[in-house]
């Protein structure tokens, strides 16, 4: 069976997600009673979790482990509350991206395949689009399966969740070096122009 897989970001929407990540998280932790380390920037740049290849590290861990390397505590889930605040963003919907679901739809079952290391964010980002969680029979980010495309588990999960295998998958995003592992994995990749209408049917 075939079935279709779309990237979320700068391939269905367009979200404006914080230019200095380090500093938004920074903001909402203070906002939240932690004590920001002088260094944060740095920390927050430092490795701090030793993953896999390809796995996806939720922000909320490494955020919690890098205030942890400069000795400052986090209590409860204020590291978790503090990233899911960052990254509260404006949502665009791209031209045509509704027209291009559905047509999908058509042929098969459709799936949402996003790169993602905050929790809820998917899920707000699709609320203020013009897409619904109706609109896929599978949704699938990063920070949910545990691996991050180009990584094929990536693909091999939004496949499963599809009925099909990742061979029968064609994948829909903006960056042939991301969504372009679809190959790697036995799918088929379809590139969506650079900030231009999304053109698949």
């Amino acid at each position: 069976m075939s079935a279709v897989s779309f990237a979320l970001f700068d391939t269905l929407v367009d979200a404006d997600l914080p230019s200095d990540p380090a500093a938004a998280v920074g903001d909402e932790l203070r906002a939240r009673g932690v004590e920001v380390p002088a260094d944060w920037a740095d920390a927050y740049r430092e490795t701090h979790v030793d993953a896999p290849a390809g796995a996806e590290i939720p922000l909320p861990a490494h955020v919690s482990r890098a205030l942890a390397s400069r000795g400052v505590d986090a209590p409860g889930n204020a590291a978790r509350r503090a990233v899911v605040a960052a990254f509260d963003p404006t949502v665009t919907t791209r031209s045509r991206a509704v027209e291009a679901v559905a047509n999908a739809r058509e042929n098969g079952p459709v799936g949402l395949l996003a790169n993602c290391a905050v929790p809820e964010l998917v899920g707000r980002v699709l609320v203020r689009s013009d897409l619904a969680r109706d609109d896929f029979d599978a949704i699938v980010s990063s920070v949910a399966c545990g691996w991050r495309k180009p990584d094929p588990r990536a693909f091999d999960r939004v496949a499963d969740a599809l009925g099909a295998g990742a061979g029968d998958l064609t994948h829909v995003g903006a960056d042939p070096s991301v969504d372009g592992g679809v190959e790697a994995a036995g799918g088929r990749f379809v590139e969506t122009p650079e900030g231009g209408p999304i053109e698949f049917r």
